[in-house]
């Protein structure tokens, strides 16, 4: 119990810093307000988090929560090829409308010079396990083909989503995200696709 009530506590704290960074911007948030927002404690803060910065990193937590909740709510019975296409749409949504551009530039960039563990890449996350998962059934279930490997459909849809998010990011967001994906994803995925 004491485990899930410390991810409660670290939970909180990240949802409470990226609404007020998505409110007031990162550079305008203190840590103050990050506290009371979340209801918790400057010891609790920094028993997780260095300081603000540290908070970054925090972004694929956030992320991973809303695969928590879409695979909680999506139909099982959906074929996989389009658990893929449903699962970037919600989440660009999400980053589109939830997380500031400026936030999401710092993240990638960071994790292009981070020395040591990068989020990103953690191949434990519920979003790995999640395609992993979805790509593996769609081969089981002749929906996906079998003659490449589970990784090298994952890496390439990793990739695509990557590609696009640095893009979009680049181009300070002039077109919409999660529009602009509903429409290549499928393009892009129909190579995968039997």
């Amino acid at each position: 119990m004491a485990r899930k009530d410390a991810r409660n506590t670290k939970g909180r704290i990240v949802d409470a810093a990226w609404e007020l960074f998505y409110e007031q911007g990162y550079e305008n948030t203190t840590i103050d307000e990050i506290v009371e927002r979340s209801e918790t404690s400057k010891g609790s803060f920094y028993h997780y988090f260095e300081g603000k910065d540290a908070l970054l990193s925090s972004l694929s937590y956030l992320f991973d929560k809303k695969y928590e909740e879409l695979k909680a709510t999506i139909d099982p019975n959906m074929n996989n090829y389009d658990k893929l296409l449903y699962l970037n749409h919600e989440l660009f949504l999400m980053i589109e409308n939830k997380i500031s551009l400026d936030l999401l530039a710092r993240l990638l960039s960071t994790q292009l010079i981070t020395v040591g563990e990068k989020h990103l890449l953690d191949h434990n996350r519920t979003y790995f396990r999640l395609l992993r998962q979805y790509i593996s059934e769609g081969q089981q279930q002749k929906q996906i083909r079998e003659d490449l490997s589970v990784n090298e459909i994952m890496k390439a849809y990793v990739l695509y989503e990557r590609a696009l998010l640095y893009d979009w990011c680049l181009c300070n967001g002039e077109y919409s995200l999660y529009q602009y994906s509903d429409q290549m994803l499928p393009l892009f995925l129909a190579q995968y696709k039997v």
